[in-house]
């Protein structure tokens, strides 16, 4: 009886080793992966956004991954929190600002931060804006999101007032105007799906309630690939100006983003030099 349990015992002992052994390695990995982990931006929101006490946005982004379709590893995923608790909880969540409405695919998670700052479409309302972007597909793709928010003072929370998704290799842009007639505003440049190939201008502005809302929507006079060096969005801003009422021909025409001495209206588009249609 003795000899029985004694063999018995050897393969139960063996199997603990290896159990040990086997959480020992599981815990060194995980506590590795952890370590590689890095603080991309935090910032104090009670300060920036005039909100209570303890309000931070953390940013964070995990170890380079591996990638099939890419030679190279590609970025870590990006975990944006906007926290009252040091990071123990997350509100509103951030984690499907890339994600479709179909649900999670390849680009559904954010590995880049494009852009995060305060901004005051109004002297009394601070707000975040961020903008991230998923992996890069083989042909430079990528699906970005930009999002804004705003502090709820009534309710001691954070609300998404802004959000919207375009990609990146079709002249596609989502722009907040800084100063001028248009400041604090929204604009987004989309291309339309069918011919004439064009771009969808949409322009969004801070309402009463505090979310930013559509007070405009047309089709382009810009074509895709028509030959102007200016963003859609400065090439159409003569029209976007002339339909709510801030600008009309006769006027001086808006100064678009970066160089151009002398900009010029050719039909209804702006163009930094001459060009044949």
């Amino acid at each position: 009886m003795k000899s029985i349990v004694k063999v018995s015992l050897i393969p139960l002992l063996l199997a603990f080793l290896l159990l040990a052994a086997f959480s020992r390695v599981h815990a060194q990995d995980a506590k590795s992966s952890s370590s590689q982990d890095r603080l991309i931006t935090s910032i104090d929101l009670s300060q920036s956004l005039e909100a209570n006490s303890g309000w931070r946005l953390i940013v964070i982004q995990g170890p380079n991954t591996a990638d099939p379709a890419m030679m190279d590893p590609i970025p870590g995923k990006i975990r944006l929190c906007v926290t009252k608790d040091g990071g123990a909880s997350c509100f509103p969540s951030l984690d499907g600002v890339l994600r479709l409405s179909s649900g999670n695919d390849e680009y559904s998670d954010p590995r880049y931060l494009n852009d995060v700052r305060i901004v005051r479409p109004l002297a009394t309302r601070p707000i975040l804006l961020m903008q991230v972007a998923s992996q890069q597909s083989v042909n430079g793709n990528q699906r970005l999101a930009t999002v804004a928010l705003a502090y709820d003072h009534i309710h001691n929370s954070l609300a998404l007032v802004y959000e919207k998704q375009t990609g990146k290799n079709n002249d596609e842009e989502i722009r907040y105007i800084a100063d001028g007639p248009l400041m604090g505003a929204i604009i987004s440049a989309e291309p339309t799906s069918d011919a004439p190939f064009g771009f969808w201008i949409t322009v969004n502005r801070l309402g009463a309630s505090g979310d930013y809302n559509q007070v405009l929507r047309y089709r382009s006079a810009t074509r895709y690939n028509d030959g102007n060096r200016l963003a859609v969005i400065d090439s159409e801003m003569p029209g976007i100006l002339q339909r709510l009422h801030l600008w009309h021909p006769g006027m001086r025409l808006p100064r678009p983003a970066g160089a151009c001495a002398e900009p010029r209206l050719i039909g209804q588009e702006m163009w930094c030099q001459s060009a044949s249609r």
